[in-house]
């Protein structure tokens, strides 16, 4: 859709709009704001994307987001380095974050298994997962994939790898709805899913 011919707000309007969940006439919207901004916050704005990109990368340990070497829960030594909960996103380990109730570190698959979407093993942060649990002292891995088809296809490939290494491997019980993301659930859901895993 042409936006009067106005070629760097066309420009703009179509970089919003490949944006998860934006269409069209919100990419606008946000074109417009974005436009009346003044030029010192709109200046920040921009740096503050390219400053993101710039500096934030995968943790060295659970390929979460960072900043520095390591996360803060890597770093951490009040977390109990037995346990690794692995899930999908960041946003999935933030949300089990806010739950307060998890003390145990974190791994980050940044994505699941779909072979619709031409995403399998390789494609997931699966070899450094076998690598910590070789190379690290661990008793207990909580499988917190998403409960979807994908999320459940990927719990039940690394609980089938793990299985020969001795480890526990738990799966959040489903106070999670099913087909839903984890990003989106409440906290006392999370928490109430965290307590009630089952072993795979």
């Amino acid at each position: 859709m042409a936006t009067y011919n106005v070629a760097p707000l066309e420009k703009l309007v179509e970089q919003f709009e490949k944006m998860p969940g934006i269409g069209y006439k919100t990419a606008q919207r946000l074109a417009y704001f974005v436009l009346n901004m003044p030029k010192t916050e709109a200046r920040a704005f921009s740096e503050a994307i390219i400053e993101a990109h710039e500096k934030i990368h995968y943790c060295k340990i659970c390929c979460n987001l960072t900043d520095r070497d390591l996360c803060p829960v890597c770093q951490s030594d009040k977390r109990d380095k037995s346990t690794i909960c692995v899930v999908e996103t960041p946003r999935d380990a933030m949300a089990m974050e806010a739950t307060n109730e998890y003390k145990g570190t974190y791994h980050v698959l940044h994505g699941a298994i779909s072979p619709l979407n031409d995403i399998g093993p390789d494609e997931l942060k699966i070899k450094e997962l076998l690598s910590r649990l070789n190379n690290e002292n661990i008793n207990e891995v909580i499988m917190a994939t998403n409960p979807t088809v994908e999320g459940d296809a990927t719990a039940m490939y690394l609980s089938r790898l793990m299985k020969p290494l001795g480890i526990r491997v738990t799966r959040l019980a489903y106070g999670i709805p099913v087909g839903g993301d984890l990003e989106y659930a409440d906290q006392v859901t999370l928490a109430r899913a965290l307590e009630g895993r089952n072993e795979l």
